[in-house]
């Protein structure tokens, strides 16, 4: 079992303290074995320790900056909502194919934003210009927020402000089984509480420093029972020997898993496996060991919205892995609703 993350090394920005949760988070972390140290902006933040890159990537993920969200205008967030609500930026976890890998760059460590008023304000602003039309936040473009939360309790604070909205809804994904903290939250039914999962494989191969499909299955019964509404994205779908087998046992261990409470209002995001050459550079350097397939030759190339080609599978393999989905879900979640495949 996966333990809850605690960072090795936490920096803290000088106004983090001028805001309850950065003296808060201060006088936690005072009180564990966790060198605290200063930074005047997280781009400050150099000299992890570590005898070489290899050494560093892992310190700087098990590093915890504290500070503020400067930038308040949201990304948007298609297709699963409107916009992307920053709490926190970067993950614990190791996951070799993941885009984050990229986007943090040689910044690999996590940080966490304690002005969290400013940034539902924003929030309240989006929803007005769109009003009365639902505006859908996404709380995990950029990070794992409950990775962190346990800690933080920001994506708490998160779940009971949107449940007093009107005309917000609040999403976020997890591969992180540490959920207890946000069962009593006040949701009211406007949060969706998702869980990426994959068949063993992936997981064992591809996922280190995650929590295993079974705990994510046991984590996602528990937040169904407290009334939330609930959702799983499948991703990457990755084509390995005996993909259709694994992918079929995961599904079918998770309908015998859940209540029948939660397969009433049930949504599932379907995303293939795909990558770019820059992602495939940082992977081969971070994961040297990686049996992660990442073959160009073996792709169909796709323009990317960030202007750079992506590889994802070919048209014959997309179809294989649709019907799959497409037959077995349905079949074994009647009420579900299939969201997208991409």
């Amino acid at each position: 079992m996966v333990k809850p993350f605690v960072p090795q090394l936490v920096y803290f920005e000088p106004k983090a303290l001028e805001y309850p949760l950065g003296k808060t988070l201060y006088d936690k972390f005072s009180n564990m074995d966790v060198e605290i140290r200063e930074t005047t902006s997280h781009n400050q933040v150099r000299n992890l320790p570590g005898e070489n890159d290899f050494q560093k990537y892992r310190i700087a993920k098990s590093t915890l900056v504290v500070g503020l969200r400067k930038t308040l205008k949201f990304d948007t967030s298609k297709p699963s909502a409107e916009y992307a609500i920053p709490f926190a930026t970067g993950c614990m976890g190791h996951c070799h194919y993941c885009y984050l890998q990229t986007t943090m760059g040689s910044k690999p460590y996590i940080r966490t934003y304690v002005n969290t008023e400013d940034i539902f304000q924003a929030a309240e602003r989006y929803m007005e210009e769109r009003a009365p039309e639902i505006t859908r936040f996404e709380a995990s473009c950029t990070s794992d927020i409950v990775g962190v939360d346990h800690l933080t309790h920001t994506l708490k604070d998160a779940i009971e402000f949107f449940g007093k909205t009107e005309h917000g809804l609040l999403r976020f994904v997890t591969k992180f089984a540490h959920v207890d903290h946000l069962l009593d939250a006040d949701h009211k039914g406007r949060t969706r509480f998702r869980f990426s999962i994959n068949d063993d494989f992936v997981i064992k191969f591809f996922e280190p420093g995650t929590s295993r499909l079974k705990e994510r299955i046991e984590a996602a019964v528990k937040v169904a029972e407290a009334g939330y509404p609930l959702g799983f994205i499948i991703a990457p779908i990755y084509l390995h020997e005996g993909w259709r087998e694994g992918y079929r046992q995961m599904l079918e261990e998770l309908e015998a898993a859940l209540p029948a409470v939660a397969k009433k209002d049930l949504t599932f995001e379907l995303i293939q496996h795909r990558f770019t050459k820059p992602a495939k550079r940082v992977i081969q350097k971070n994961y040297p060991m990686t049996k992660l397939e990442l073959d160009e030759s073996k792709r169909k190339s796709k323009w990317g919205k960030y202007g750079i080609w992506k590889y994802v599978y070919n048209d014959n393999e997309q179809e294989e892995m649709k019907e799959l989905f497409m037959k077995t879900i349905p079949k074994l979640f009647p009420k579900a609703t299939i969201e997208y495949f991409t």
